[in-house]
C-alpha cells in the first residue's frame, strides 16, 4: 500500500508540475512581442492584461485542486518552481537588460506565497466538508 501512495503521490507532482508549465504556455509562453507606443515610443508588454489574469486564475484554480489532494508543502514548492524555471527561461532569452533577474524574483515570490494560500485554504476547506 505505501507504494502505491507513493507511487500516486510522485504521478502528482509530475502532473502538477506539467499542469503549471502548461498554464504557462498557453496563457504568456507564446507571446513574446513588446508593444510600442507611436505617439510615446514607451514600449510595454509582452503581455496583455487578460493574458497574466487567465494565468493566475488557472494558476489558483491548479494549486486549489492540487491542495485538496496533495499536502500544499508539497504544492507550493513544485508549482513555484516549475512555473519560475519556465518564465525565467523565456525571459532571460529575450531580454537584454538583465532586468529579467528582478521579474523572476517577482515571480518567485508572487508564486510561493500564492500558492501556499490558495493550496493551504483547499486544504482546510476539503477536510471541512469531509
Amino acid at each position: 500500500m505505501t507504494a502505491t501512495r507513493g507511487t500516486r503521490a510522485l504521478l502528482g507532482v509530475l502532473f502538477l508540475a506539467a499542469a503549471t508549465v502548461g498554464a504557462w504556455l498557453l496563457w504568456l509562453g507564446r507571446d513574446t512581442r513588446q508593444t510600442v507606443d507611436p505617439q510615446t515610443g514607451a514600449t510595454s508588454g509582452p503581455y496583455e492584461a487578460w493574458q497574466v489574469i487567465g494565468c493566475v486564475l488557472t494558476l489558483a484554480l491548479l494549486a486549489a485542486l492540487a491542495g485538496t489532494r496533495l499536502s500544499p508543502w508539497v504544492v507550493a514548492p513544485v508549482m513555484t518552481v516549475a512555473f519560475t524555471v519556465v518564465w525565467s527561461w523565456r525571459a532571460a532569452s529575450t531580454d537584454n537588460s538583465g532586468l529579467w533577474v528582478v521579474g523572476a524574483i517577482l515571480v518567485l515570490v508572487g508564486m510561493a506565497v500564492g500558492s501556499t494560500a490558495v493550496s493551504l485554504v483547499a486544504r482546510a476547506v476539503s477536510r471541512r466538508r469531509a
